[in-house]
């Protein structure tokens, strides 16, 4: 046994999949070298990937699978054999395929598989070479490799054509000491690579497999390891910031990107001109981190600073050059982005607004000027709910798409909604107005914030609902993995709007007024329902992430699936209640009534007549309700579930009683209603909190 290494010298790779790349690349290759016994239970691997390279090691990697004896299934005994025992021909057949002859008939063995008994026989299956396992080992990887895009291209000296995510310019196959004589992308496998493109001098031989990542960081001058690369920036770029005493933000994005751009990092300080500072911090940050790949550092006070981190890929004694460089590249960045936000504060948002009717929203849909004469309707008529000032929210509802037609954001998309912002408060727009431009989008992605204030909240739950039910109106509702429009993302929002805001809306009722406010000459074909369902089981993997189970998601929803801002509160004493001995036994309870019932839809439903109890649990279990019934109902009214709990708890005595000593389907037809009828009226009680029949109980809950 020794270690294996293999390693793919390539063109620069793309830094948003490298990581990835790496990765499957590597556990491609163990995967497969395990699969065929190469590999020892012991052994482990490393994982390299820099821009230029992709490779693995791995240690105990044996030069010879060991030998193995297999039990091959050759087909069932009544075809192999006949009654007498003589071998078929069929059987004769196959075994000739797999290198036997008829004696080996004699040799075989019968076992049960199933329901029928089968032939097989031990063979010894010699081992593959290192040489034969690496080949198809590699070949596999290659192939599966989640590359986004392939080049075609012909190698150095050579006539064929490959294809890869770059051209690949050697590959290096090490077993220990020796050589692994294998080939791919059109490459000879060898001992030796290159390092760093500038601070390393000449081919680097690699001597011996497990000294590859200590060979590439003396002699080749970079860092193999993705993850030790990441940590190296993430270190200096900690101390840097320190050194200045400014506050380096967290950014796993950039530092990841920035990890794939360079093999051997080394982080510089910067600064650009102070006056830029004057222009809304969001439009630098987006500018220094999406074009120039740098990181901003802030004051204490949470201010940007002029001050930034490049990495560069060059660890020199004076860096001078390089520093001033990437100053000199910064300035005509942010002097556009000045550039523009000067331009923009210069055009009023009403007359960007007035713009949108020459933007085509969608082909069926109309324009963005369309959009927004929808979205004032719809968000002043949730407005009218929540009691938000309606001036304003027709206001926000008139501008908040008009900075889409500003040269920022033309610039920056990422900045819309944003600048809408800025441009309102400089024009003079209300604080609620303004704020509104922005918080509409929100929120945008995992984990953001959700919009405050009810102007805010009005116009959000209009653009969500909007988008959502004009598509479904077209029927372009997601498929599979695909989701051009972001509905997924949308109806999330809208469900933790309604869940963590404190507003109190229906969303059966939203969902009408959003169907409401477009055109019926539009022709949409509309199904409310479907586009409630949609939203709710988004709702649903929300909580679930939010750590509840999902039967008692749907016992939740069950009971009421129109006020959102109910289900956490609900779901939160009912997983105390199930803590409590007597869930399980309401549970059950509430099953049984569940299973009786349905199986008597059909039965006509009466009013419960206290005459016709002929049994003390009977009225027992009716004046129970009745007590019970107003007392739950206000502890629920004023969100007290937790206590509307464990007052229904209160029933069980009553309920085990009556379906211990009270035969619910009587001879009698109209005594057999009467019961049924108050099984359902205590069904109705049990459920208000959460439908108990959904909910699975074990032992420990």
């Amino acid at each position: 046994m020794a270690t294996l290494l293999v390693e793919l010298l390539t063109e620069e790779l793309p830094p948003k999949v490298l990581k990835k790349l790496g990765a499957a690349f590597g556990k491609g290759i163990v995967a497969q070298l395990t699969a065929d016994n190469l590999v020892s239970e012991t052994s482990d691997f490393a994982i390299f990937a820099t821009p230029r390279r992709l490779a693995v090691t791995i240690d105990n990697v044996y030069d010879k699978s060991p030998e193995e004896i297999v039990n091959q299934r050759l087909m069932p005994k009544h075809v192999g054999f006949s009654q007498d025992g003589t071998p078929s021909d069929a059987l004769i057949k196959k075994l000739k395929s797999i290198g036997l002859d008829a004696s080996h008939a004699e040799k075989t063995e019968t076992k049960t598989d199933g329901k029928l008994e089968f032939i097989f026989i031990r063979q010894n299956k010699e081992g593959i070479t290192i040489t034969e396992g690496l080949q198809k080992a590699l070949d596999l990887s290659i192939a599966n490799l989640p590359i986004p895009k392939v080049m075609t291209y012909q190698p150095q000296d050579s006539l064929e054509s490959v294809s890869f995510v770059r051209p690949a310019h050697g590959l290096i196959a090490i077993h220990g000491d020796d050589v692994v004589h294998v080939r791919a992308l059109g490459l000879d496998s060898g001992n030796r690579t290159l390092g760093h493109r500038f601070q390393s001098q000449g081919m680097i031989t690699i001597k011996n497999a497990a000294e590859y990542e200590i060979t590439m960081e003396t002699e080749g001058h970079i860092i193999p390891s993705y993850e030790k690369r990441k940590s190296n920036i993430q270190n200096q770029l900690q101390n840097e910031s320190s050194k200045l005493d400014l506050i380096l933000l967290d950014d796993e994005a950039l530092l990841d990107e920035v990890t794939a751009l360079v093999e051997s990092p080394k982080v510089y300080q910067a600064q650009f001109d102070k006056e830029f500072l004057s222009i809304p911090e969001e439009c630098l940050i987006l500018t220094m981190k999406t074009n120039q790949k740098y990181f901003p550092l802030f004051r204490r006070a949470g201010k940007l600073a002029e001050k930034f981190l490049l990495v560069s890929n060059m660890d020199l004694d004076d860096p001078s050059h390089i520093i001033e460089g990437n100053e000199k590249v910064v300035r005509p960045r942010l002097a556009d982005a000045k550039f523009f936000y000067q331009g923009d504060m210069n055009t009023p948002l009403k007359e960007l607004a007035e713009k949108l009717k020459n933007v085509v929203y969608h082909n069926k849909l109309g324009t963005q000027h369309d959009r927004v004469i929808r979205l004032g309707k719809l968000s002043k008529r949730i407005g009218e709910q929540m009691g938000a000032d309606l001036g304003n929210v027709t206001r926000a509802a008139e501008l908040c798409k008009a900075d889409l037609l500003s040269g920022m954001v033309g610039e920056f998309p990422e900045l819309q909604g944003t600048m809408g912002k800025y441009y309102g408060v400089a024009q003079g727009e209300s604080e609620e107005v303004s704020t509104a431009l922005e918080q509409h989008y929100r929120p945008r992605f995992a984990n953001d914030l959700i919009p405050n204030g009810l102007v805010s909240i009005s116009l959000a739950l209009a653009d969500k609902l909007e988008i959502v039910t004009g598509m479904f109106g077209l029927e372009l509702a997601p498929t599979g993995e695909k989701d051009p429009y972001a509905l997924r993302r949308h109806a999330i929002g809208i469900s933790r709007i309604l869940a963590e805001s404190s507003i109190k809306l229906n969303l059966n009722l939203l969902v009408s007024l959003a169907a409401e406010s477009f055109p019926q000459d539009l022709e949409l074909k509309l199904n409310e329902i479907k586009i409630k369902t949609f939203i709710i089981d988004r709702f649903k993997g929300y909580l679930k992430e939010k750590g509840f189970s999902i039967d008692k998601i749907e016992a939740v929803l069950a009971t009421d699936s129109d006020r959102l801002h109910l289900a956490i509160p609900r779901l939160v004493a009912l997983s105390n209640f199930l803590q409590t001995d007597d869930a399980q036994a309401l549970s059950n309870a509430n099953k049984r009534i569940r299973n009786i019932l349905k199986k008597n839809s059909s039965s006509k439903q009466c009013q419960i007549s206290k005459d016709l109890f002929t049994t003390d649990e009977e009225s027992t279990l009716h004046n129970k309700i009745q007590s019970l019934s107003p007392v739950v109902s206000q502890a629920i009214d004023e969100g007290r579930y937790s206590d509307a709990l464990r007052d229904l708890a209160s029933a069980r005595g009553a309920t085990d009683n009556f379906f211990e000593n009270v035969m619910v389907m009587s001879d009698d037809p109209i005594e057999r209603a009467n019961r049924l009828a108050l099984l359902s009226e205590l069904f109705v009680l049990l459920n208000c909190v959460g439908d108990l029949s959904e909910i699975s109980i074990s032992t420990t809950s």
